[in-house]
């Protein structure tokens, strides 16, 4: 498995695909109306509308290499992990040891957020990171930005369910 590959629900890849076609198309077709539109204005120098529809089209075109980047390394579902086992794409349920507090978050990129129903982690944040490929009843400790050390106990391991 490549360390590339950014693991996605079948909805959040969905949702990816839309939003390429839509800043491929339509968006940037509408971005470059208005570019022509502020230059025909003539001096580009003064001009606002120019400069803000310049801006945009470069965040448009950024995005747009960013999404077809996480689309060409995305693979739908879950990587193969035993059903107690932290992987991406499951719901992990975790106590932090020292404040004897739960917290329930489903581990996998953020692409995932604006369609989960949980908190999504990071398998690349400290925390993603100290309890991939641990199981239920397992300890993990690791550093917040601080310089302190955190410990959390698996407490539950399910697959996400959106």
């Amino acid at each position: 498995m490549s360390t590339e590959t950014t693991w996605l629900t079948q909805e959040a890849f969905d949702g990816l695909q839309a939003e390429l076609a839509d800043r491929s198309g339509p968006r940037r077709t509408e971005i470059t109306k208005r570019i022509e539109a502020a230059r025909e204005e003539g001096d580009l120098k003064e001009n606002g509308g120019y400069h803000a529809a310049k801006e945009e089209q470069g965040k448009n075109e950024a995005r747009i290499r960013v999404l077809k980047h996480l689309l060409e390394h995305a693979q739908i579902g879950a990587p193969d992990a035993a059903h107690d086992e932290v992987s991406h794409g499951k719901v992990v349920t975790v106590k932090f040891v020292e404040f004897d507090e739960e917290e329930t978050f489903l581990l996998g990129s953020r692409e995932e957020a604006p369609h989960a129903s949980v908190e999504v982690y990071s398998p690349t944040s400290p925390l993603g990171q100290a309890v991939l490929g641990t199981k239920i009843g397992e300890t993990a400790t690791y550093t917040l930005a601080n310089g302190k050390t955190m410990t959390v106990q698996i407490l539950n391991v399910a697959p996400y369910t959106p």
